[in-house]
């Protein structure tokens, strides 16, 4: 584990603080999850774009042609 100072604008600092509390978990916890979430959401952004550049619009029309054109059941409409 490695550590480092930062320098946040007080307002957010308080914010932080407060949201920790709420949750039950160290100023420290809280930023490490943020920073976690962040990184997960930049990954995954990264990881969708290159599997997008890889696809094929041919190849989704031919999956499409597949899919029997009915209704779908109650649970799975849109509202």
């Amino acid at each position: 584990m490695s550590a480092f100072s930062i320098r946040l604008p007080k307002m957010m600092h308080e914010q932080v603080r407060e949201l920790a509390q709420e949750e039950g978990i160290s100023i420290n916890q809280f930023v490490l999850l943020a920073l976690a979430e962040k990184i997960a959401a930049l990954q995954t952004i990264n990881y969708l774009e290159e599997r997008a550049r890889r696809g094929s619009r041919e190849q989704l029309l031919a999956i499409l042609d597949k899919a029997p054109d009915v209704e779908p059941e109650d649970n799975d409409r849109l509202n």
